[in-house]
């Protein structure tokens, strides 16, 4: 092992992810850090008023505070939300089919917003920022947005849509800025923002 492969496997911290995410689970550990999964059981009940950005960075920080017990000064907590921001509209997790095809037809042929808060928090200190992706889909027919529900069930996915499926393969034009936030979590930024969380605690 390399001192930079033990740096990240030996940071001062034990590193809680609580999502029950297994995209952002997978991502997390794809980037080299090791971790425990606790995810937390939270209201995700939005303030009137909150538009864009501002929900998931609120949402990242009231799941931090609904953890289920006080943090060990040993433990950093890593919660996180994403949201599918359209026509200065919210578009959360669909619960059923004809949700989910209401969520898609209004994404077609449309550029789309993706916005994942993450907050960093240990028994000292707490850390909160927010990643941008612009999404574009090409016009879907019927025929695509009912193959999809009825193959992929996205229903735990914002938007009715997740990008690393079928769907991402034959509706997106272009992405601008992280493919991984889209997935869920902004890793370059996580990352960045876990090594300065670090260095300056």
């Amino acid at each position: 092992m390399t001192g930079f492969e033990s740096r990240l496997n030996k940071l001062p911290f034990d590193i809680i992810l609580a999502s029950a995410s297994p995209r952002r689970q997978e991502l997390l550990k794809s980037l080299g850090f090791s971790y425990s999964c606790q995810p937390v059981n939270a209201d995700e009940s939005i303030p009137k008023g909150l538009k864009g950005q501002d929900i998931p960075l609120y949402l990242s920080k009231h799941k931090s505070k609904e953890f289920a017990r006080e943090l060990l000064p040993t433990e950093l907590l890593i919660t996180a939300d994403t949201i599918v921001w359209c026509e200065d509209q919210v578009l959360n997790k669909p619960a059923d089919f004809e949700e989910g095809f209401q969520m898609l037809s209004q994404l077609s042929g449309k550029m789309h917003e993706v916005f994942t808060g993450v907050t960093l928090r240990t028994a000292e200190k707490e850390v909160s920022f927010v990643d941008c992706t612009r999404v574009y889909f090409k016009e879907l027919s019927h025929d695509e947005i009912s193959y999809y529900l009825n193959n992929y069930q996205p229903y735990d996915k914002a938007g009715a849509y997740g990008v690393q499926e079928w769907i991402g393969y034959i509706a997106i034009d272009k992405i601008e800025g992280s493919f991984y936030n889209v997935m869920g979590l902004p890793v370059k930024l996580l990352y960045e923002h876990l090594l300065k969380f670090v260095a300056n605690t």
